[in-house]
């Protein structure tokens, strides 16, 4: 069905550009003529596509349900109740149309394992397994996980770059944000993947190579002049390289034109305050209109960042965030960004509790995730750069 209405609203998109494009000038002086050659244009971008595709899906879903393909998974639990979701998803209760083999069970530290002849991993060797296995996808099952913990098993298993699916016992900071997308078998809500179309995600990857491109280029006397400021201002590198972690948990280094002294963090990682000693003259005004960030606009352009994304932060930071708001493990499903409605609402945070605070504005922008709202928190962004209201 899915691909049935993407087919038809894909052709209806193309049928009225062609149209506008080659024939609105054709006056044949009867309109029903041109009646015709829309529904014959519709018909012909539609039907053919969608033959194609119907015989491509028809033949996979056989394939499916004669068990001929099948997603290799691995239940991350050992309970009883784990037992039971890997023995539905194998026998396809529900009429699944989607084959699963299991391959497994990871014990998790605190339930009451189930002993039998299944095989049974621990999840500190989750990494060689699902390599070995050529694992899927993960299934969290179990009913007595709590909220916190289905937290910090994801923040323990998005490094693997898997999706990752649980049963919707519970609807809060981790379903009631994720869409269910597979309704005729065994209902699995996906938590590695954001609320936002393949459509949207190519068209956003778009506009950001595009942007960063176009500011790399059209900006770069003006890149010329801050590095001069910088340079002129203080002693030490005019671009400041940090590692953060991003989509994934896959660590990068983030840009910026540096703002603080050489050694501003010698006794360790420390945030940035009001009125900090730290920070040069030049970098208060950089701080002030967000002009230490224009070098991320690499970072994006290398596919590291978005232009809209939540934050990055460091691994000694996140650590500390997990402890008081292990939800921030959702945050890796998407690419971090320059700007995010938590940056727009918040701005830089100078503790651990304000990063806190700004996370939660990027849950919900995670939660409502489209083009129009990316669009208004850049506009936002602009407004706050525009007024120098960066600190």
């Amino acid at each position: 069905l899915q691909e049935l209405v993407t087919t038809f609203f894909s052709a209806s998109i193309n049928t009225m550009l062609i149209y506008l494009v080659l024939l609105i000038n054709d006056q044949t002086g009867e309109r029903t003529i041109n009646y015709e050659l829309l529904a014959g244009l519709l018909s012909v971008l539609f039907i053919i596509p969608y033959i194609g595709r119907l015989i491509i899906t028809s033949a996979a879903s056989a394939h499916f349900r004669e068990h001929q393909w099948a997603f290799r998974t691995l239940i991350v639990g050992n309970s009883e109740a784990a037992r039971a979701t890997g023995h539905r998803l194998k026998e396809g209760k529900g009429k699944a149309r989607i084959g699963v083999n299991i391959v497994g069970y990871l014990s998790i530290p605190g339930e009451v394992g189930v002993d039998d002849e299944e095989r049974v991993y621990s999840l500190e060797e989750v990494e060689e397994v699902c390599r070995r296995e050529e694992v899927d996808q993960l299934v969290i099952a179990g009913t007595t996980y709590n909220e916190k913990k289905v937290l910090n098993l994801l923040y323990q298993l998005f490094h693997l770059e898997l999706p990752i699916k649980i049963a919707p016992d519970t609807f809060s900071y981790v379903t009631s944000a994720i869409r269910l997308q597979d309704i005729y078998g065994e209902p699995l809500v996906d938590l590695t993947t954001p609320a936002l179309s393949e459509s949207s995600k190519n068209v956003k990857r778009m506009m950001d190579v595009v942007v960063s491109f176009l500011v790399l280029v059209l900006f770069s006397p003006i890149y010329a002049v801050l590095a001069l400021l910088v340079k002129s201002d203080s002693k030490g590198p005019v671009i400041y390289s940090q590692e953060r972690i991003g989509l994934k948990q896959k660590p990068f280094n983030i840009y910026k034109f540096r703002t603080m002294k050489v050694d501003a963090e010698k006794g360790g990682p420390r945030l940035s305050e009001e009125n900090d000693p730290r920070i040069t003259r030049v970098g208060k005004i950089f701080r002030k209109y967000r002009l230490d960030e224009l070098p991320q606009f690499w970072n994006v352009l290398k596919g590291d960042m978005s232009i809209v994304g939540p934050r990055p932060e460091r691994r000694f930071f996140i650590e500390q965030i997990m402890r008081e708001a292990p939800y921030y493990a959702l945050m890796y499903q998407v690419r971090p960004g320059i700007t995010s409605w938590g940056m727009v609402k918040y701005g830089y945070a100078s503790n651990v509790r304000q990063m806190v605070e700004r996370t939660r504005y990027d849950l919900i922008y995670m939660s409502n995730m489209s083009l129009f709202v990316d669009m208004k928190i850049l506009i936002y962004t602009i407004k706050t750069v525009v007024t120098g209201r960066g600190m």
